[in-house]
């Protein structure tokens, strides 16, 4: 058994052609480049690449395993150099009186994943772009997957856009078979204490997970995972907790960074402020169009007054990304990489004293702050991201 460090939520911006396929996400999210970038600078074992279900992208992987540049391995998955990926997509469901959800798919390889993409076909207004609208009910979907020998994740299920209880529904029962699902992904407003908050989510494994749109973004959640080998069949018996493997930690951002954390108004997008837990109106403006944030939304949801941990639960480290330490900017960070070899590395493996060496005394104490979880932070909403106080 080894542990590995594992981010298994990365969109694809463009293929290798230059066709869009996440029309928010960068163009250099090229399926190689997203590769290299988490094996090469962040250190990332395993990742998860979604729309990997797009014909386009598709055509890119096969000419990266037709050129003996990636493999596929037996247990699943595909590997580039010392990094493991596993073939995902987002896909929109939205049943009848409900809101929409992101659901995330991910298959065994690529022959079962273009499979599941002819099925979409038939339902999907355009199976090339990234978290499209699937126009079947979410257990049918479900069906589909399972029966693939895919699994199904849940994606930022609490944020206030497009999640299973941020606008679709109370329940996720209502939604799908809770049988039927692998994990849930928290999101990067929330952590495991607010999540424990609510009794349907106790025997859940729970995943934290960047959802890049740029490379700079992958593994600013990430989880540690206990694995007899970086392949599809080992992380399904991680998620399921199955003959020792499952997730040793989360690594997540303190949810008081996160851009959707607290209520904020979209009129004049004042975040609420902190000593308040609810709200219909915006104090500053008066105005009734509030967008009820993650916190807010949790315990709004709430079936107990305090979290449950289970024994098997992980603990939740926060983890502020390097990109959020102050005065640690790109020539500082590369500096860094070139010394350290990886971002997982300095955020790991590195003491005080070997960070002081090279980019000085204070963005030294930030980052090992960071990794003790002891920086003072300002709280994001509206859309904005929190940020470090400038002060260690």
């Amino acid at each position: 058994m080894k542990s590995y460090y594992v981010d298994l939520h990365i969109h694809i911006g463009r293929t290798e052609k230059g066709q869009a396929v996440k029309i928010s996400a960068a163009n250099d999210l090229t399926f190689f480049n997203i590769a290299k970038e988490a094996t090469v600078r962040k250190g990332m074992e395993i990742i998860g690449i979604i729309d990997c279900h797009s014909p386009s992208v598709q055509d890119d992987i096969m000419t990266y395993l037709d050129r003996g540049e990636m493999v596929e391995l037996e247990g699943g998955g595909i590997r580039y150099l010392d990094t493991t990926i596993m073939l995902g997509c987002e896909i929109e469901v939205r049943d009848p009186g409900m809101g929409p959800a992101h659901l995330l798919a991910y298959m065994p390889n690529l022959k079962v994943m273009q499979g599941f993409t002819q099925w979409m076909k038939g339902h999907m207004k355009n199976v090339e772009l990234s978290s499209q609208r699937i126009y079947v009910p979410a257990r049918e979907l479900q069906d589909e997957v399972l029966g693939r020998g895919g699994i199904l994740i849940p994606a930022h299920i609490f944020t206030p856009h497009k999640s299973v209880y941020g606008s679709a529904t109370s329940k996720m029962e209502y939604l799908l078979d809770l049988k039927g699902i692998s994990a849930v992904e928290l999101g990067l407003s929330a952590d495991s204490e607010m999540a424990g908050l609510i009794s349907e989510l106790d025997a859940f494994t729970f995943v934290t997970n960047s959802d890049a749109h740029s490379l700079g973004k992958i593994g600013r959640e990430y989880n540690e995972m206990k694995l007899a080998a970086p392949t599809y069949e080992e992380l399904v018996k991680a998620l399921h907790r199955q003959d020792e493997r499952g997730i040793i930690a989360n690594y997540g951002l303190n949810p008081r960074l996160g851009k959707y954390h607290r209520t904020y108004c979209s009129l004049c997008e004042s975040v609420l402020d902190e000593s308040e837990t609810t709200t219909q109106r915006c104090a500053d403006c008066g105005s009734n169009k509030i967008v009820r944030g993650v916190m807010d939304r949790i315990q709004h949801l709430a079936d107990r007054e305090l979290p449950y941990l289970p024994p098997y639960r992980p603990p939740y480290h926060f983890q502020v990304p390097l990109e959020f330490i102050p005065g640690l900017g790109p020539k500082k960070l590369d500096q860094l990489l070139r010394r350290f070899g990886t971002e997982m590395n300095v955020l790991h493996r590195t003491t005080r004293d070997e960070l002081a060496s090279e980019v000085g005394e204070e963005i030294a104490a930030y980052i090992v702050k960071a990794r003790e979880g002891s920086l003072q932070l300002e709280v994001g909403g509206g859309g904005r991201y929190g940020k470090v106080k400038n002060r260690s």
